[in-house]
């Protein structure tokens, strides 16, 4: 909440508006006096790593009233405001809607009790409103993710993370309950990302006879080896005759019928707390920016709208509409319509169950089909947080639809070498929370050994290939698709699944592992910025990787709060540098005393980090010191964030659904035969689609020489960095969300879009 609250307020001194705080909610603005207070641009001043609000929120009941929502239309009155951005769940947005609604009724009474003049009943006319959603439980129907549904993620994921080697030291059985009263999806979202072996959520709840099915479960995966069970439970499971499902009421079942050594953890208030993580931030941020747009271009007749993200794009939805849909999603709960209450959660959700459903329970072998495909499954370039999560999926989803899978170690050095095997189910159990790559990855591109890995694709009768990588991974698949002529082995389906920390690959807006360097990024930054807090007038530059790419320079700056960041793709000369190093000056002058500078790995080949280091001490002499810091290999590695983990799962779903139409569309006269170019495809997530793109048709796309597409959307998210640390620049609204209706999908949408 809190890069929202510095967003709105920054973004509304940027346009020359005043701002005001509205300390406790509406509370305060029942109360008025000092709860409603006029703010500066420091007032937001190192809040952006800060859990929780700064401006409080309180529930209050002296608004529910009329009495109430007069005293706060005369606070706001007196100070001529007549614009509210809110951020909260439907309760708070609704609230807001109908003091709009309201509104002008209100004005009159006040008139009537000689509170306002009529001067000001005209002058005063109108209120305008924009909700942001703030809800952990991202319960709100229209929005893909709401503002802290990510960072109680990553509470969840490291608790489970945590619970996880102690469960297999001991093998026990784990049962975690999760916020969510009304809504599964944190219960889910955390079950996808850390395979959990059961999950209960109200929105699917469990068939009549789950007991039995569920103990057969455990006891399958312990007698697989398996030293340990995870059973995920929203707080507000249900069966299917709507009666709750606690985690006592689970553990004492397992431990009855099973004998198992069962434990309960209750996360409670963890997953409200700690540190934003960067997705929240930057999401955060983006929405109150939008926000503010949306408040300036309010007429009287415009809806009250929230602003939200759908994929990766900024959307406005009529407010109530929303609401609506959101009420509905119980009604049909309460009414035991669970089939209906999924789809009205929105695709995301439905791909979230959907998937899940897929991965967590493995069909007898006797039901299972068999296709007498064989699909082989690689990493190619540097290791990245998530590449696991997607091997795992595309194992299991294969498995499911009847393929033999197989496993390459090392890349395609090592497919050259005959590196491969099958690899089973149970084989790839665990793999999700684990960072790097467990197969093993090599930079090397295939060109060297075409020869040999043609034989080897012979010998083991490899019919389809699933690459997961980085850029190398897409031009290894360039000269497969090149190679056809002269090997017909390669005349198979190809799919490139972009993993890389660097998000450089060209045909998606997002890479699977760069979601877990920007947190690592975004997490030193935090610290480096708190070790500044003694000293005083501190100026860092850090630098980030990336190769040519400024996605994390970018993009760590803007969920870090930092002053400049010098990349690739935004030429800069020594005019710029004085520039920066100027306005730092003004800044130690302000109570904000320290400076934050990123500069991307290959950003200018003369201005390096040290130059710029040496600059920046020079010209600060007697105003501000400077320090250095190169990030480096701290930003490959550890453990994969929840966006990452789930991302890579979903995608490599998607990815081996289409690699088996593909295959059956290809099979010919007992043999695969796939030689157009839609038979090798990069499938990328562009605005709000997953979309399969064939490599040929993305080579007019690619900076071949410095790695990197010829377009990046997040480009258009650099003048945000720049207003948010208070230069000057055009912000272009072209790409700002029109007004949209809630759209109910139909199942099919279910099947082709959305994460």
């Amino acid at each position: 909440m809190n890069a929202a609250v510095r967003a709105v307020v920054r973004m509304g001194i940027y346009v020359k508006a005043k701002v005001y705080f509205v300390y406790e909610g509406y509370q305060g603005m029942v109360d008025g006096g000092d709860n409603i207070v006029e703010v500066s641009w420091e007032s937001v001043s190192s809040i952006l790593q800060v859990g929780g609000t700064v401006i409080g929120s309180a529930r209050c009941k002296s608004f529910r009233t009329r009495e109430g929502r007069l005293q706060a239309a005369h606070n706001l009155v007196q100070r001529g405001i007549t614009n509210l951005c809110v951020i909260g769940g439907d309760g708070s947005l609704t609230g807001a809607n109908l003091f709009r609604e309201e509104w002008s009724g209100l004005l009159e009474e006040l008139a009537q009790t000689g509170k306002i003049d009529e001067e000001a009943v005209k002058k005063y006319a109108y209120l305008n409103i924009v909700g942001m959603v703030g809800s952990i439980d991202n319960d709100f129907c229209g929005t893909d993710m709401t503002i802290g549904t990510d960072s109680a993620l990553h509470r969840i994921i490291e608790v489970v993370d945590a619970i996880m080697t102690t469960a297999q030291s001991h093998q026990r059985t784990f049962v975690l309950e999760v916020m969510g009263r009304h809504c599964g999806y944190l219960a889910l979202v955390s079950a996808l990302a850390c395979g959990a072996d059961w999950v209960f959520i109200p929105e699917y709840p469990p068939e009549e006879g789950w007991e039995d099915s569920m103990c057969v479960k455990l006891s399958e995966n312990r007698a697989r080896k398996k030293r340990l069970n995870i059973i995920i439970v929203a707080e507000g499971a249900i069966d299917c005759h709507n009666k709750p499902i606690t985690s006592e009421k689970v553990k004492d079942l397992v431990v009855q019928r099973l004998g198992f050594d069962t434990r309960v953890t209750i996360l409670g208030h963890v997953q409200r707390g700690g540190t934003p993580s960067a997705f929240d931030r930057i999401l955060a941020s983006r929405m109150g920016v939008e926000a503010v747009l949306a408040l300036l271009e309010a007429t009287p007749a415009t809806p009250a709208c929230v602003v939200s993200l759908s994929g990766n794009q900024a959307v406005r939805l009529p407010l109530m509409e929303c609401v609506q849909m959101t009420q509905e999603v119980q009604k049909a709960m309460d009414e035991g319509r669970f089939v209906e209450a999924v789809r009205l959660r929105g695709r995301s959700f439905e791909n979230n169950l959907n998937t899940y459903k897929l991965l967590s329970h493995k069909k007898p072998d006797a039901e299972l089909p068999k296709t007498n495909f064989n699909v082989a499954v690689l990493n190619v370039g540097a290791p990245a947080a998530g590449m696991n999560a997607a091997v795992r999926a595309a194992v299991r989803v294969g498995i499911t639809e009847g393929h033999k899978m197989f496993a390459v170690i090392d890349g395609f050095e090592g497919f050259a070498r005959g590196k491969i095997k099958e690899i089973s189910w149970g084989d790839v159990g665990g793999w999700t929370g684990q960072g790097g790559s467990i197969l093993g990855t090599k930079r090397t591109l295939p060109a060297k050994y075409l020869e040999k890995i043609a034989d080897q694709m012979r010998t083991n009768n490899i019919n389809a290939l699933m690459v997961i990588g980085g850029f190398e991974a897409y031009e290894s698949c360039l000269q497969l698709h090149e190679a056809r002529s002269r090997f017909e082995e390669f005349c198979v389906p190809i799919c490139v699944l972009p993993a890389t920390i660097s998000n450089n690959v060209p045909g998606t807006d997002f890479s699977i592992g760069a979601d877990t360097a920007l947190n690592a990024i975004v997490e030193t930054c935090d610290r480096i910025k708190q070790s500044a807090s003694g000293t005083k007038r501190r100026v860092f530059i850090i630098e980030t990787m990336g190769g040519y790419c400024g996605y994390l320079a970018n993009m760590g700056a803007l969920a870090a709060g930092a002053d400049a960041a010098y990349i690739f793709e935004e030429q800069f000369d020594i005019r710029e540098l004085q520039a920066n190093v100027e306005h730092l000056t003004e800044k130690m002058k302000t109570s904000i005393q320290r400076g934050l500078v990123l500069r991307n790995e290959n950003c200018n080949e003369n201005y390096t980090t040290d130059f710029i280091y040496q600059l920046y001490s020079e010209e600060g002499k007697g105003v501000f010191d400077c320090r250095k810091n190169v990030l480096g290999h701290m930003q490959q590695g550890g453990a994969p964030s929840p966006f990452d983990r789930n991302f890579g799962t979903k995608m490599s779903a998607k990815a081996v659904q289409w690699i088996s139409k593909k295959l059956k569309e290809t099979y010919r006269k007992g043999k695969v035969f796939a030689n157009t170019d839609d038979s090798v495809c990069l499938l990328g997530i562009r605005r709000r689609n997953l979309v399969f793109q064939p490599v040929a048709e993305l080579k007019n796309e690619t900076d071949f020489v410095h790695r990197i597409p010829k377009e990046q959307w997040w480009l258009k998210l650099r003048p945000l960095m720049k207003i948010l640390a208070k230069y000057k620049t055009s912000y272009d609204v072209s790409d700002s969300g029109q007004l949209e209706h809630v759209a109910m999908h139909s199942p099919k949408e279910a099947e082709t879009g959305a994460i």
